[in-house]
């Protein structure tokens, strides 16, 4: 089957520090059609990528016209019990809602200057509490065995300081790349004819797929994200996984919250 996608990314998320600091766990691989996955070296001459310029990376490759397929493993929406508590009747609104509270995008700004109230020192605090508890869980994390909810901060596997990081610069380059790039499942269930696509995925689902060599570990999940995008694009069965078999209520529910490319 001819390969849709001229590039294939696994990106390993972090939360930690602020967007210009360079964080080892912040992982990037790129594979083509008939290329094992290689690292992506920071194109700031650093030894490690910032979440800024990550982003930065992502846009000019977008833009570029290269049709790319990048998965990231931080969540890129809340449970339907946040929607119905802050009244937010749509994913992007709920995207600038967030922003507002969660401006962790800014260059002084981690999530743990939110967290402390300690960036509200300098801003204006918007009214209002965005934040929720460690038992909520989306539908999709609810369909495996270990996904952590999106709430759940300080212990080993968590995916919140990476979502809360992560949204606005999600956010941003949806933005930036308007008319170039696909959010999934935001911007439609199945694949877009033209364009790229980004999608949230776990690594864990995939890492021991495939042998580790030398890599680390964030590095081998990157990785790993990176060859099962190819290989599943290879073996005809993409479309399948963008096309999960949810009911028509399980899908509406997945319209805000999301869902994770792989769980079916």
């Amino acid at each position: 089957m001819p390969h849709r996608f001229d590039r294939y990314v696994g990106i390993d998320y972090s939360g930690a520090q602020t967007p210009g600091a360079a964080l080892s766990g912040l992982q990037a691989f790129v594979a083509e059609p008939d290329r094992e996955p290689r690292s992506v070296p920071p194109t700031d001459g650093r030894r490690h990528w910032s979440r800024r310029g990550l982003a930065e990376w992502l846009r000019m490759e977008i833009l570029s016209g290269r049709r790319l397929l990048v998965g990231i493993d931080h969540g890129f929406s809340f449970p339907l019990s946040y929607f119905q508590r802050t009244g937010l009747d749509g994913w992007p609104r709920f995207l600038e809602d967030f922003r507002r509270h969660w401006p962790t995008d800014r260059d002084d700004c981690s999530v743990d200057a939110v967290r402390s109230g300690r960036i509200w020192q300098e801003l204006p605090r918007p009214e209002g509490e965005r934040s929720g508890g460690s038992g909520e869980f989306r539908l999709c994390e609810r369909w495996t065995s270990s996904a952590k909810s999106v709430f759940q901060f300080d212990m080993q596997g968590s995916v919140a300081k990476s979502t809360h990081a992560g949204l606005p610069w999600l956010r941003w380059l949806r933005a930036e790349c308007r008319g170039n790039l696909a959010v999934w499942p935001f911007d439609g269930w199945g694949l877009p004819g033209a364009g790229s696509v980004i999608a949230e995925v776990y690594p864990s689902v995939f890492r021991n797929r495939y042998p580790r060599t030398n890599r680390s570990v964030d590095a081998q999940d990157a990785y790993a994200v990176a060859r099962w995008l190819q290989e599943a694009e290879g073996r005809g069965v993409l479309d399948r996984y963008f096309d999960p078999p949810l009911s028509g209520e399980e899908r509406a529910i997945a319209d805000l919250e999301g869902w994770i490319l792989g769980v079916t």
